[in-house]
């Protein structure tokens, strides 16, 4: 009778074999992407790229092993409210950096620039 309840629980599917699936990809991921970084094999704009990429991977990994989030629609709300999160913070940020270059490059052309020595502490 308990096992009829726990079936409908979110995260009641999780087994010790999802856990160490995420474990060894996440540790695959990192290593892949520390090894790409020291050993210099690829231009620096393609190691950017790979990185996102495997930045991506490891994100999709996570949600899946670890936070249980499938394709019910219990979990689909989850993801809603995830990338509903992910595009406020994105927003935010990216307008943030936006704004600070966009005065950086309008500062009147006579102003000195500030370069803080480490005298002046």
């Amino acid at each position: 009778m308990a096992d009829h309840k726990t079936e409908h629980l979110p995260g009641a599917g999780a087994s010790l074999h999802h856990y160490v699936r995420g474990l060894v990809l996440s540790v695959i991921l990192t290593g892949a992407a520390f090894a790409l970084v020291m050993t210099g094999a690829l231009p620096r704009n393609a190691t950017i790229f790979v990185i996102l990429a495997l930045a991506a991977v490891q994100i999709f990994v996570h949600l899946v092993d670890f936070l249980h989030i499938d394709g019910s629609l219990e979990q689909r709300w989850n993801v809603y409210a995830a990338l509903f999160a992910l595009l406020v913070v994105g927003i935010l940020v990216g307008g943030s950096i936006w704004i600070m270059f966009s005065a950086h490059e309008r500062m009147m052309p006579g102003m000195p620039e500030m370069h803080m020595t480490p005298e002046a502490f």
